[in-house]
């Protein structure tokens, strides 16, 4: 196997990863920069480094990843579908970022697998991209949503003879605590699916064997990327979380990022699923408002939120295996 090609492959990877921190550091850290619980350089520091930490708690996820999406594929042809896999999902973070619109890292990766291998010939497990893509795709937002809902009436209740001002100000300090939980649960789902993908790449170059577990350097190399894309900011995916969906307080802060942190630990350790932390903590922010009136939520905003969503993954596999095709010409 050319080692050159391998090379260039995990380099492509650490990329994606890195595009995927400054990406989604939105995700963990928009509500708590919203409501001035803290200020966004001490967030997104917060954020780098529990990143970091999230990235060594488990491996179920790039399991999943790395042997129930797609067949490992071999030889030169195998390393150009990684490739232009990588190219397809890292094009479609570039894009949306650009627009400012928090769509999946994960989806656009797992995107990117499918068209690859489609357009390689190789086999994608479609019933694995069902149960572990798919259902979850669709069935997180809709935990979330109802959750934020139900975790901040609970606070309402809870608190609902308490001093408004202490109250919000204990919130703006748990705030902290529940931003480090969602970007722990980020490091975890997200720095693992980059792992999956360098794993098939050591797998397809004979460096490793299928099954084999997952070298230290690859958790170390995948979670300094996540962390350094994560400190990078998404400024423009930040604002749209933070303040175009709602106008959050501490509370309600407290409440969208404690209820995705949850789903996204429970999906990891329970399920070994590789959730959208875009889709979860969204939806949460969306049930969490609604607890308000309904038409708090700038319900306009969420719906092209959510048409992203649905288009990512076609758009990645498209690019993916426009990719794959020029890879093909000009190099296998």
């Amino acid at each position: 196997m050319d080692t050159f090609a391998l090379v260039v492959t995990i380099g492509v990877a650490l990329f994606f990863t890195y595009t995927n921190g400054f990406h989604d550091s939105a995700n963990a850290i928009a509500t708590s920069v919203s409501t001035r619980a803290l200020t966004p350089r001490a967030a997104l520091a917060m954020a780098a480094v529990m990143n970091l930490a999230g990235a060594f708690m488990g491996s179920g996820v790039a399991k999943t990843v790395s042997e129930g999406v797609i067949e490992t594929p071999e030889g030169s042809k195998g390393m150009g579908i990684l490739f232009a896999a990588l190219v397809g999902a890292i094009v479609w973070n570039l894009i949306t970022w650009y627009f400012g619109l928090p769509s999946s890292s994960s989806h656009a990766l797992f995107g990117g697998m499918v068209g690859a291998a489609l357009a390689g010939s190789t086999t994608v497990y479609w019933q694995g991209v069902v149960d572990k893509i798919v259902i979850p795709m669709f069935l997180s937002p809709v935990i979330g949503l109802l959750a934020g809902y139900l975790v901040m009436t609970a606070i309402m209740w809870i608190f609902r003879r308490a001093n408004p001002h202490k109250a919000k100000r204990g919130f703006r300090i748990a705030q902290t605590v529940s931003a480090a939980g969602m970007a722990l649960g980020h490091g975890l789902q997200d720095a693992q699916k980059t792992m999956g993908i360098v794993v098939m790449a050591l797998v397809i170059a004979d460096v490793e064997d299928y099954g084999d577990p997952i070298p230290v350097w690859v958790k170390i190399a995948c979670a300094l990327m996540l962390s350094a894309g994560t400190y990078a900011g998404g400024w423009r995916i930040m604002r749209t979380l933070g303040r175009k969906i709602i106008e959050l307080d501490p509370p309600q802060g407290f409440a969208a990022e404690t209820t995705g942190a949850s789903i996204m630990f429970g999906s990891a350790f329970l399920f070994h699923a590789p959730i959208s932390t875009t889709h979860v903590i969204t939806s949460s922010i969306m049930g969490v408002g609604a607890t308000k009136r309904v038409n708090a939520v700038r319900w306009g905003v969420a719906r092209n939120i959510i048409m992203g969503w649905f288009i990512t993954m076609p758009a990645a596999a498209v690019v993916a295996a426009v990719s794959f095709w020029v890879v093909n010409l000009a190099f296998l």
